[in-house]
Formats: structure tokens, C-alpha cells, sequence
């Protein structure tokens, strides 16, 4: 199972790096605050280069509809769509 709050954080940390938000801070993203329009101000091409850089943090595939679905709302539903996943990924080999 996979701890959400932690996740959460490791997205919210994502998004400031990935973007290049000056002046924002991980900490200062609430969890449930918008990350388009009127919450962080993001746009479509803040959510392509957001979705890849998920994709590559967490060795999964994010479908492009899922990019423009209520899933890239807040901290709080990339982190359950993250989640989702990261638990269907067909475990691995040690």
C-alpha cells in the first residue's frame, strides 16, 4: 500500500522542481488547492511537462485523457491517481 501523505509531499516537491515555480515552496501548496486556473496558475504545457516528469519519477504511464480529467486537479488526486498506479504495476523482481 502506498502512503498518500508522503506521495503527496514527493508531488508537491515535483511540481515546484519540474516547473520552475520561483517563489513557491513545496510546502506551500495546500493539498487540495488547484493546480490550473485560478489555484497555482497552471496551464496545459505545465500539465504535459508535469505528466512526464511523474511518469518518469515513478516508472509509470499516465494516459494523455487522464491529463485534462479532474486526476490533475490538486496534489491530493495526482497523488490517488499515482497510487493507482504504482498498486495495479506488476511487482518486480529482486
Amino acid at each position: 500500500m502506498v502512503d498518500e501523505k508522503a506521495l503527496r509531499g514527493e508531488i508537491k516537491q515535483l511540481i515546484v522542481s519540474t516547473l520552475h515555480l520561483e517563489g513557491t515552496d513545496a510546502a506551500s501548496i495546500g493539498d487540495d488547492q488547484q493546480l490550473f486556473g485560478g489555484g497555482l496558475g497552471l496551464d496545459s504545457v505545465d500539465a504535459l511537462e508535469l505528466m512526464v516528469a511523474i511518469e518518469k519519477a515513478y516508472s509509470i504511464h499516465i494516459e494523455a485523457d487522464d491529463v485534462d480529467r479532474a486526476a490533475f486537479r490538486s496534489a491530493t488526486t495526482l497523488a490517488r491517481l499515482v497510487a493507482s498506479q504504482l498498486e495495479q504495476a506488476p511487482p518486480t523482481n529482486p
